[in-house]
């Protein structure tokens, strides 16, 4: 049942290239957004002043308007819960601080990195938990005047309460921490810089966020929001509590969680290699999702309005690239004539196209891009696969050559130049017909006899329909790269 209140939010840190699961998590939420017709809110978290950079948040920006998403509050769109970059909102964060100081719910802690070490390995050591054993959590003021006078500088913690926390994960169903596992936690930095484990919940409250989806990585984060949120809840910061669903991981290679350092976590990647941005989504909304049983391709506003968070499998999902681009290349398939031809247009110029500009033929290329779509995985297999239009000689591709000219191709290929010069150059049939009759004369059944025609006229022994092909190109360039080739053999 739509439910237009809802408000999710998208808020990455502009560290770097953007991640497939983070570009999973941005779709799973605009997806539930658009399907209730609620709120998509996009956020950065921009606080870490030493990873991140104005290039990396142009780049975020870029990356999700080529996958076609839109958000109804951040930057560049306004809203009423400005600014949306957390390193313009630090009054903000500071003024909570000093509610929950004030209020008891957090404290300064003067440990040192030493001391915590120390009491940590000790714990270990007797078997019991190593987290913050809450050694600042009830200092006298003379304890803490003491502290200060040793130059100490504090840190600021959020005191947790004595009690179990449980909630109801909409992924996982519920979940209980008992308090041993969820210590007291740093929410502010001694420099007064504030921590992501306040900034974030602080922010969703402040923007009247109703649902959390985000990464399974997260979820031990979450009682500690939640008891967070209680405290915002009694100073009058925040209003409810949001719901919390936790997205299972994306698993690469040998079954391990895909990082940002696995050559395939790389959403560039993806765009530089002419994925299609539906065609991507589509396979990264089938990472814990699916649209049926039956079916895995499909248009995202067909996912929009069948997507619901309760469908999320837990399970972690294994990133499978073959699947990926089966996928990608039925959403080419799916294109109309015109779209197609546009979509593939900046691999037909460089730096893309090994031909020179002038040397590009509209006319040739309109003829052969039908051929070309029902082929193509990619975008960028196009430049490949009709350079032989546009290049003066076909590419050397000694591999090929290798591979399709054999003892008595010369002979075949005089024979097949011989058909061809006498064909009927309006009709691929008569031209496939040619060589089909050029092989019955040497033994040789249509796919072994096609195969040195087309090395000798593509460059290449894969391709797009080889007839088609050859008369796209014309009999005058047609015949006299075979008469390259047969030079080439004599050699």
């Amino acid at each position: 049942m739509a439910n237009a209140n809802v408000r999710v939010r998208f808020c990455p840190s502009p560290t770097g290239n953007p991640h497939v699961g983070l570009v999973r998590t941005a779709l799973f939420n605009w997806a539930f957004a658009r399907h209730h017709g609620g709120t998509f809110v996009f956020r950065i978290e921009d606080t870490d002043a030493a990873r991140d950079s104005e290039d990396s948040y142009n780049q975020l920006l870029d990356s999700l308007r080529w996958l076609g998403f839109d958000w109804d509050e951040g930057p560049e769109v306004g809203g009423p819960h400005e600014p949306y970059r957390q390193s313009q909102r630090m009054d903000l964060y500071k003024d909570v601080a000093e509610k929950l100081l004030a209020a008891g719910k957090a404290y300064n802690c003067y440990c040192t990195t030493e001391e915590l070490d120390a009491r940590r390995e000790a714990a270990r050591a007797a078997g019991k938990p190593s987290g913050y054993d809450g050694h600042c959590r009830e200092l006298s003021a003379e304890q803490a005047e003491a502290y200060r006078a040793e130059g100490r500088a504090a840190i600021v913690r959020f005191r947790m309460p004595d009690e179990p926390i449980t909630f109801t994960d909409l992924v996982r169903g519920e979940l209980t921490f008992t308090p041993d596992n969820v210590p007291d936690y740093g929410i502010v930095r001694a420099n007064g810089a504030p921590l992501y484990t306040l900034v974030n919940p602080v922010d969703d409250a402040l923007m009247e966020i109703t649902h959390v989806l985000r990464g399974e990585d997260l979820l031990s984060s979450t009682p500690r929001q939640i008891a967070l949120y209680k405290a915002l809840i009694e100073l009058g910061v925040a209003k409810e509590i949001p719901s919390f669903g936790h997205l299972p991981y994306v698993m690469g290679e040998g079954n391990k969680k895909l990082s940002k350092r696995d050559p395939q976590a790389s959403l560039n990647i993806y765009r530089e290699r002419g994925f299609l941005p539906e065609g991507l989504l589509n396979y990264l909304s089938l990472l814990g999702w699916s649209f049926s049983a039956d079916q895995d391709v499909f248009s995202i506003q067909d996912m929009v309005a069948k997507f619901d968070i309760g469908d999320v499998n837990a399970n972690p999902a294994r990133f499978d690239l073959k699947k990926a681009e089966s996928i990608n290349a039925d959403h080419i398939r799916m294109l109309d004539e015109q779209a197609f031809a546009a979509a593939c247009e900046p691999w037909l110029r460089a730096p893309h196209a090994n031909w020179s500009p002038e040397s590009f033929d509209e006319k040739a290329w309109q003829a052969i891009a039908p051929h070309a779509q029902t082929r193509v995985t990619v975008l960028s297999d196009i430049t490949a696969n009709v350079d032989f239009l546009f290049l003066d000689q076909p590419v050397e591709d000694e591999a090929s050559w290798a591979k399709a000219m054999k003892e008595g191709s010369d002979a075949l290929l005089r024979t097949a130049r011989e058909k061809l010069d006498s064909a009927d150059w309006t009709s691929p049939e008569s031209l496939k017909n040619a060589v089909l009759a050029a092989g019955e004369e040497h033994g040789l059944k249509l796919g072994k006899a096609q195969a040195p025609v087309r090395v000798a006229v593509t460059g290449r022994t894969v391709g797009l329909p080889l007839f088609e092909s050859l008369e796209i190109l014309g009999k005058e360039k047609t015949l006299a790269r075979i008469d390259a080739a047969l030079a080439k053999l004599a050699a």
